[in-house]
């Protein structure tokens, strides 16, 4: 998930805009074409460009996503759809928040903050799983469109009755994301090629002990003989539970104890 936190210290952009500056398509984006601007006003809302590409991108990869496309799409043409977008890296900034949506899981009703993140970084996922494409794209611009400012409200929020200082709940809502990203981007990869009933874990163990001197690499032939080996197993929901684990471990020994605060005993999430 792209979060407010994951630029948060930028202060200045390549094309000489001050980091402070709203760029015309997030003014856009999050209070439509309200007539401030000089010409004829505006008459898509941001969202139903973002849509059209999103499905797209969804039908056939980034590689059917472009200026002319998205217009046709639209009933538009280029040159119309340069009047809400300067260039495609912000189209496809709309597209990413438009495919993550709104952070709609349910309300937290968990007592401790591990549980609360453990929830968001599962629905991030699963966002991420839907649009498998989104985690190719880099953002033009530090992350503040609509959808991707409600994701971190709702990290913060699972963070709100810890012991941490806020910067340090930016710095740790942003390490989750970046967590759950990377590893969704590995498990859809190893999964393309997976066929039902497979377990592309142990079948790269296989791959690697058929290529690895146990002599010149004896921990990695030591660890792929026991993945090769032990029990059929679903990689990714595993691999991901486990480091989520790993890494909420990590955040609660920053913390101050406080109300809310206290984790748990040691253990990995949603067991």
């Amino acid at each position: 998930m792209y979060t407010a936190s994951s630029t948060a210290g930028q202060a200045g952009q390549p094309d000489g805009r001050d980091a402070t500056d709203i760029p015309d398509y997030v003014d856009l984006a999050w209070h439509g074409d309200d007539g401030r601007r000089p010409g004829p006003q505006r008459s898509l809302h941001m969202r139903a460009i973002a849509a059209a590409g999103v499905e797209l991108a969804d039908e056939g990869g980034l590689g059917r996503v472009s200026m002319r496309t998205v217009g046709t799409r639209l009933g538009m043409t280029a040159m119309g759809l340069y009047r809400y977008v300067r260039a495609k890296d912000e189209l496809l900034a709309l597209m990413i928040d438009e495919a993550i949506g709104p952070p709609d899981f349910p309300d937290y009703d968990q007592p401790y903050w591990r549980d609360r993140l453990s929830a968001w970084a599962y629905a991030a996922r699963s966002r991420f799983e839907a649009h498998p494409w989104v985690l190719s794209v880099s953002l033009p611009d530090p992350p503040a469109l609509p959808y991707q400012t409600q994701w971190t409200e709702r990290g913060l929020e699972a963070l709100s009755r810890t012991g941490l200082a806020e910067t340090e709940k930016l710095s740790a809502l942003l390490l989750v994301n970046v967590y759950v990203r990377g590893q969704t981007q590995l498990a859809t990869g190893l999964g393309r090629r997976a066929q039902p009933g497979d377990n592309p874990g142990a079948r790269y163990a296989r791959m690697l002990l058929r290529l690895a001197d146990p002599t010149r690499f004896p921990g990695l032939v030591a660890a792929m003989t026991q993945h090769a080996t032990a029990p059929p197993a679903d990689f990714a929901d595993d691999e991901f539970r486990f480091g989520l684990g790993t890494v909420l471990d990590g955040i609660a020994c920053r913390m101050t104890p406080g109300p809310g605060g206290n984790p748990p005993p040691p253990g990995i999430p949603g067991e």
